[in-house]
């Protein structure tokens, strides 16, 4: 069985024009009980967490996980936690959302955030 998980396909751009957060794949499909991985960049944000969310059509965003590049462990959001749902980093812009043993429950369209302090706003794609 297919489960389908999608992120946003649209880039945000702040109103400075400087920063967009982007995400890959825009559409991923994994079997049941695979793992499945998010890749978040958020662009020249570079001293900021990634924050993860996922909303089911219809539904309002939950907050899943968010992780700061230079902490030991990602925070989670309530429901949600290790080793069900992760976040890593490979470098101070690129962070990855891991969710291993993947069900039907999962299927959402999840999406990253961070604070552009710049712009004083939140950017998130």
């Amino acid at each position: 069985m297919l489960v389908t998980l999608c992120a946003l396909i649209t880039a945000l751009t702040c109103v400075s024009g400087v920063t967009v957060v982007t995400q890959k794949p825009p559409v991923l499909s994994v079997r049941k009980g695979e793992t499945a991985t998010m890749d978040c960049n958020l662009g020249t944000v570079t001293d900021e967490a990634a924050c993860w969310y996922k909303q089911i059509p219809g539904g309002v965003p939950q907050f899943v996980v968010s992780f700061y590049h230079s902490d030991s462990s990602p925070y989670y959001g309530s429901g949600f936690s290790s080793p069900k749902f992760t976040s890593t980093h490979q470098s101070t812009t690129d962070y990855r959302l891991i969710i291993k043993n993947v069900e039907e429950g999962d299927s959402a369209v999840y999406y990253c955030e961070t604070w552009d302090d710049s712009a004083k706003e939140d950017v998130s794609q």
